[in-house]
């Protein structure tokens, strides 16, 4: 039977690929594989499949109630680790597509690269990172590795997602060397992809306008005091300049709006020169490069970290979000802390696990998977009553927790 003219295969969209693709990016068809082999998809790319996995996950949906720096659910229009995941994402594509890269591989990095953060934000990651000092630590980056290769259950012969190579190359962020698969010694390369690259710089990009955005809109952020701040008052001159009249909110959105498409533009602007000045042909020639290919012009870097230290300075360490977290924080300790002295808390599931992983490992796993609310709903499930006293002792025996959990249920 002869297939109609508008079904397109997967042989095909890996053409179209060869033929659109610049030469230095990573084909879908010349992929390394995944950890478990599959046979191909006939209508998808090995990239369009990682990111199918991705949305679909228990992970990324969780993600819509993650705080990214405001404790979710305190504003309507504050940005969630969902929105900001989607936003990145969006980045990422625009970035790609500007230097012929492949779109697929850069949007599944950007969606998976955040499914490892704990419950209310960085915070909540130094909370855990606390409690598993000597234990192995906590660092949301390799979180969403373990996520990703372990923790979601999707398919009966494997765990995990089983991704790409490529894409769980792409969530390796802040390693020093990587290494291919079934390598020996001395193959080790210190880039990843292009599409990895990008995803890591689109992320910066997306946090730091959006979180402006989300400062100002909460009144954290003083629009006066951002004038003194070379990236804002380059990016705020020229819209006055365009604009004469915007005042208010549409004049800090659009500065905002503004200021993302300058730094895509000077990304994807420097990122071509350097590629073109190291002479790079093909995708293992960019991670044979001693450092990374896709950067800001050197303006843009030093307006960045300006940036950078204001943010820290005036909204991340601000009174009102920081004892708001901290108060978050105390509960997850507890949490956390109850589930060692009564592990049977976790589920039969997880609590099998800990014979594999050790008991503070999958407490760990088991915590930072919880969204805000649930975890603040499971504070209120263990420890307090209908009138809102403490029901359990922090000190409390193993034996009499027990018994004051079925109490509870």
């Amino acid at each position: 039977m002869e297939m109609p003219s508008c079904q397109r295969t997967r042989e095909m969209m890996e053409e179209e690929e060869n033929r659109s693709l610049a030469p230095f990016a990573q084909r879908s068809a010349e992929s390394a594989g995944r950890r478990h082999r599959e046979p191909h998809h006939p209508f998808r790319t090995e990239y369009q499949r990682d990111r199918a996995r991705i949305i679909h996950s228990q992970g990324f949906r969780r993600l819509e109630y993650k705080t990214q720096v405001f404790l979710n659910g305190t504003g309507d229009h504050l940005r969630t680790r969902l929105t900001h995941t989607i936003e990145v994402a969006s980045v990422s594509r625009s970035i790609a597509r500007g230097l012929g890269l492949n779109e697929d591989l850069t949007e599944a990095i950007a969606l998976a690269h955040d499914l490892g953060h704990s419950p209310f934000g960085h915070s909540g990651e130094e909370t855990l990172d606390r409690l598993m000092r000597g234990q192995g630590g906590f660092e949301h980056n390799t979180q969403s590795l373990r996520v990703v290769e372990m923790l979601e259950i999707k398919y009966p012969k494997f765990a995990g997602l089983n991704l790409s190579f490529e894409v769980i190359e792409g969530l390796k962020k802040h390693q020093r060397f990587f290494d291919p698969p079934g390598a020996v010694g001395g193959d080790q390369y210190q880039c990843p992809s292009l599409e990895a690259q990008v995803a890591n710089l689109a992320d910066e990009i997306t946090y730091y306008s959006h979180d402006l955005d989300d400062g100002i809109d909460s009144g954290l952020l003083d629009v006066g005091q951002l004038e003194k701040l070379m990236l804002w008052e380059q990016t705020a001159s020229l819209v006055r300049a365009q604009f004469k009249k915007l005042r208010g909110q549409e004049f800090y959105r659009y500065v905002i709006r503004c200021l993302i498409d300058r730094e895509v533009a000077d990304v994807i602007k420097t990122s071509a020169t350097a590629i073109a000045k190291s002479g790079v042909k093909t995708a293992e020639a960019v991670r044979r490069q001693e450092r990374p290919l896709i950067r800001y012009s050197q303006e843009l870097l030093k307006a960045n970290r300006e940036l950078r230290r204001y943010l820290y300075a005036n909204m991340y360490f601000h009174p009102r979000v920081h004892e708001v977290q901290r108060t978050a924080c105390a509960k997850l300790q507890r949490v956390f802390e109850a589930y060692l002295q009564c592990p049977s808390l976790l589920g039969a599931r997880h609590a099998r696990r800990t014979k594999k992983e050790g008991l503070h490992r999958t407490v760990c796993d088991y915590v930072s998977g919880m969204t805000d609310r649930y975890l603040m709903e499971e504070h209120e499930r263990l420890f307090l009553d209908d009138q809102g006293f403490s029901r359990l002792r922090s000190d409390v025996s193993l034996g009499r927790y027990r018994m004051a959990r079925r109490l509870v249920e």
